[in-house]
């Protein structure tokens, strides 16, 4: 009587293997945040495709192939849920308020409170109250009108249809809040920079053509 095999040889080459775990590696999502999360999700799959590649140097068919088959699918099925924790979380921060709460003060004061936080190098609540101060200053200027809960998108959405000029530096300003203060995103330096971009652009824009728009 004749031994069958109890499996068919699978043969995956190591050079398949290894190209199949780089090209997930180095699609763009991998590389949009580089919070410790991130970085330490990028070097679990890194590891993964490594062991991959090694797996198929000793041992190209059969049950190892097989392994090294069902691995690509574990893999791909990380990503998928991972993407999909990152489409919850970008959808959940867009909800997010400016204002946590009914009181909204002075511009002012909300930029000399940024402005101490980045002092002593606190950038999150830096650009937390930075962005309120940009908020804060186009109300005062009758820009925005003082509506409640808006959040960061809905208020670059709002001054941009108000005045077109302001996009280019509060639509920048306004995902940086939102990932920041909402997204648990890195607060640095740069980030912040594009806040304090966006407050002084709030602060030096004409209203002209706004004037002229509502008086036409």
């Amino acid at each position: 009587m004749m031994n069958l095999p109890l499996e068919p040889p699978i043969d995956i080459s190591r050079d398949s293997a290894a190209e199949e775990a780089a090209r997930e590696l180095s699609k763009p999502v991998y590389h949009d945040d580089q919070s410790i999360i991130t970085r330490a999700l990028n070097k679990l799959l890194e590891w993964i495709g490594e062991a991959f590649a090694e797996m198929a140097v000793r041992s190209p068919g059969g049950r190892t192939g097989f392994l090294i088959l069902l691995g690509l699918v574990v893999l791909a099925v990380v990503v998928i849920i991972w993407r999909a924790g990152v489409l919850r979380t970008t959808r959940a921060i867009r909800q997010e308020a400016v204002f946590d709460t009914g009181r909204i003060r002075s511009a002012a004061e909300y930029r000399a409170e940024a402005e101490a936080a980045a002092a002593s190098g606190q950038f999150g609540p830096a650009i937390r109250s930075r962005f309120r101060a940009g908020v804060a200053e186009l109300t005062e200027r009758t820009i925005l009108d003082d509506r409640a809960g808006r959040t960061a998108y809905e208020v670059a959405a709002d001054a941009t249809k108000a005045i077109p000029e302001l996009e280019a530096s509060l639509r920048p300003a306004a995902t940086v809040f939102a990932e920041v203060v909402y997204g648990s995103r890195t607060a640095t330096p740069e980030r912040y920079a594009a806040v304090v971009a966006a407050d002084e652009a709030a602060r030096r824009v004409s209203t002209r053509s706004m004037l002229k728009a509502t008086a036409g």
